[in-house]
């Protein structure tokens, strides 16, 4: 089955979810507007700046939409900031800044540390098969809690750095970065599953 999966470019690494999705085999499109949204059958959030990402959706008229199709089920897929934006609440916001939610998690932005302070490092990822995937981390948020509904998935260091929630999947790390690409594999087959039962 062949899936349309958005990626959301308003800002941060968009190219290399492009093509990380189209390796693991779908078709994918950037996403700038309410009525792009609208032709996919999944989304990717990015990283980048969660506040900047949040500014321009609602600039762009897409942030009401998005939380809509969050709700109706569309699988969505956050890393680093995407996490932040599925997060129905973060500890520390900046001024003005919203988020998509989907999530029930608490997330602390910019958890392990600056841009000087990024790392890379092996992540057992629950649903991946084959080993670790290697996580990089920029100025990655961590989760500091879950709730009832929602399911940890990897932890580094203590810290939960992988959440799944029904159709909704976020990452600390940027699994874009690496070309392993069995993290937007598990995404992708989230994507397929949503759309099998859509069509029941």
């Amino acid at each position: 089955m062949t899936v349309i999966i958005g990626v959301l470019a308003l800002q941060g690494d968009v190219r290399e979810h492009l093509v990380a999705l189209a390796a693991a085999d779908a078709v994918a499109r950037p996403v700038r507007r309410p009525e792009e949204l609208a032709e996919v059958d999944g989304l990717v959030v990015p990283g980048g700046e969660s506040t900047t990402i949040s500014k321009l959706a609602v600039l762009f008229g897409l942030m009401e939409p998005l939380r809509a199709r969050v709700r109706e089920g569309m699988p969505v897929y956050g890393t680093c900031a995407g996490m932040i934006m599925l997060a129905d609440k973060i500890l520390d916001p900046r001024s003005g800044q919203e988020t998509v939610g989907g999530i029930d998690m608490i997330v602390r932005r910019n958890a392990f540390g600056r841009q000087n302070e990024s790392f890379e490092a092996a992540v057992d990822v629950k649903g991946v098969e084959d080993g670790p995937v290697e996580g990089v981390f920029i100025r990655a948020p961590w989760v500091e809690s879950v709730g009832a509904g929602a399911e940890v998935l990897a932890e580094h260091g203590g810290h939960i750095v992988a959440v799944r929630q029904g159709n909704a999947l976020a990452t600390s790390f940027h699994p874009e970065l690496t070309g392993d690409h069995r993290v937007h594999g598990l995404f992708v087959d989230m994507v397929r599953a949503y759309r099998a039962a859509e069509s029941l």
